[in-house]
């Protein structure tokens, strides 16, 4: 019999943290190693504990599941990462998927669905709830974007920050996301907005719209 698959449950919520851990302790091919309830320990604890799969939150306190996943993907990249999350948008999916997410699915995801997706993505699989891979299918069956064909001066991290841009994030948020520097971001922006002979953060803004860029997040929106 193969070793069971070492589990890290990082959710901010205690009550769910614990109704996963009674399910998924009660599966013989499954250990709960460790638990977190923000985005720094979910790290910390996974390491520690040499973690198989991490179930991640995005939002949580102290860096966010966000953050924890480029962390363990930068660091630990055989730890595979399967976030569980109240948030359906295609913005949180394909940001949780750039940070080095394996799978994704949603907290009312069935007992059933939730264990073959943990047992699959441990197995090397991406994994989606159904909602979310419709999500997913839906933008790859989209033509090519209309942005990228229209800014070809942009690099493609100058095209990850006016994304970011139109979306609404301040720099902080965007160097959060990026796992960039905050002097960084501003030197992007700066060069950006040359690109796009554009005077401002807000004419950025406007312009990136009208090609694509941007749209509703599930993350509460900063400016500046």
């Amino acid at each position: 019999m193969s070793d069971p698959i070492r589990i890290v449950l990082a959710d901010d919520h205690p009550l769910f943290r614990r109704g996963l851990a009674t399910l998924l302790s009660s599966e013989p091919d499954m250990e709960i190693v460790g638990q977190a309830g923000t985005g720094s320990e979910a790290v910390g604890v996974a390491l520690a504990e040499r973690a198989d799969l991490v179930l991640m939150d995005l939002q949580m306190p102290d860096g966010g599941g966000v953050s924890a996943i480029r962390q363990l993907a930068s660091r630990a990249p055989q730890i595979r990462i399967l976030v569980v999350s109240l948030f359906e948008d295609a913005d949180s999916v394909f940001l949780a998927m750039r940070a080095g997410a394996h799978g994704y699915v949603l907290k009312d995801t069935g007992e059933t669905e939730l264990l073959r997706a943990i047992r699959g993505v441990a197995a090397g699989e991406a994994i989606f709830s159904q909602t979310i891979a419709r999500q997913v299918l839906a933008w790859f069956a989209r033509p090519a974007s209309a942005a990228a064909e229209a800014l070809p001066m942009l690099s493609r991290r100058e095209h990850e920050v006016l994304q970011e841009i139109a979306a609404g994030y301040s720099n902080s948020m965007i160097a959060q996301h990026l796992s960039l520097s905050t002097k960084t971001v501003a030197n992007h922006v700066s060069t950006i907005l040359a690109k796009l002979q554009v005077p401002d953060r807000n004419a950025a803004i406007v312009r990136a719209r009208e090609l694509g860029y941007g749209g509703a997040t599930g993350h509460e929106r900063e400016t500046g």
